[in-house]
């Protein structure tokens, strides 16, 4: 069994942590505020990783690593105080003598494609949004360490506690119809069960990749998600909003490459997760 350290416990962290608990590995979660709950199967340990002094003091010994943190606000300091300070701390810390496998949580914003093209893990990530930029050097800043270590791509996640859509369907929003904007979703249980199924053939000797996309099958139409949305709901319709030709972040996401591997999404389409959240 393997022992653990999971960087930012928020909810795909904690739901993470009892999962790999459950199966029998010693895992430690790190946050600053560890939660006062006993429901969870695992021990906290409190620590700031802007911190040097905090990271320092740490174990060693850890054989993997999950690093999967959320900025407090959407800022260029709150990204960098995490994903460049944070990450220098840690990497000074477990990347001696190439020990410890690293899954760096990222996201597609990554991609900065605009025309609804398809991206997979070789296509073209330069993001224009600062916050993304920063994301992405610190995914090089990691692959440059060890190319052993695995960046995980999450797209748009959704599920309980996370229902923007089911909001912004209640609404009768504008939404661009033509020419489509695609959106690309993942449920928050498919995110965990992905991490532990990386996990799992990581330990088995299976070769890894050094970077997965993990969204699900069906990328579609904003206006195709929010109509089938409110037809669910009985809501007013969407109404159909006029634009340009280009818009920011407009893309289909491929994961093949992770399905290939041998994944199979729990939620494989967004009709499946939200008709679960609206029942």
């Amino acid at each position: 069994m393997a022992k653990i350290l999971i960087i930012g416990c928020g909810v795909i962290g904690m739901a993470l942590g009892n999962v790999l608990s459950g199966k029998g590995h010693q895992v430690t979660g790190l946050r600053r505020n560890p939660p006062v709950s006993d429901a969870n199967t695992f021990k906290f340990i409190t620590a700031d990783i802007q911190s040097r002094k905090d990271i320092e003091s740490l174990d060693s010994d850890f054989d993997t690593l999950f690093f999967i943190v959320s900025p407090d606000e959407r800022s260029e300091n709150n990204y960098r105080n995490l994903y460049e300070t944070g990450l220098n701390h840690l990497l000074a810390r477990y990347s001696q003598a190439n020990k410890t496998k690293w899954f760096f949580v990222s996201s597609t914003s990554v991609y900065s494609q605009t025309e609804g093209e398809w991206v997979n893990e070789a296509s073209l990530a330069e993001p224009d949004n600062v916050c993304s930029q920063v994301i992405r050097q610190a995914e090089l800043r990691l692959i440059e360490t060890s190319p052993k270590h695995t960046v995980v791509r999450f797209s748009g996640i959704y599920g309980p506690g996370r229902e923007h859509l089911l909001r912004m369907a209640q609404q009768s929003p504008a939404i661009q119809k033509s020419p489509p904007y695609y959106t690309n979703r993942i449920h928050q249980d498919d995110c965990v069960a992905v991490l532990a199924f990386l996990l799992e053939q990581h330990l088995a000797g299976v070769t890894m990749e050094s970077c997965y996309l993990a969204t699900d099958d069906n990328p579609a139409p904003m206006w195709e998600v929010i109509t089938w949305l409110t037809q669910q709901m009985n809501c007013n319709p969407p109404v159909e909003k006029t634009v340009g030709t280009v818009c920011s972040m407009n893309k289909r996401c491929d994961n093949s490459k992770l399905k290939a591997l041998g994944y199979q999404f729990k939620y494989p389409g967004f009709r499946h997760g939200y008709l679960e959240l609206i029942q």
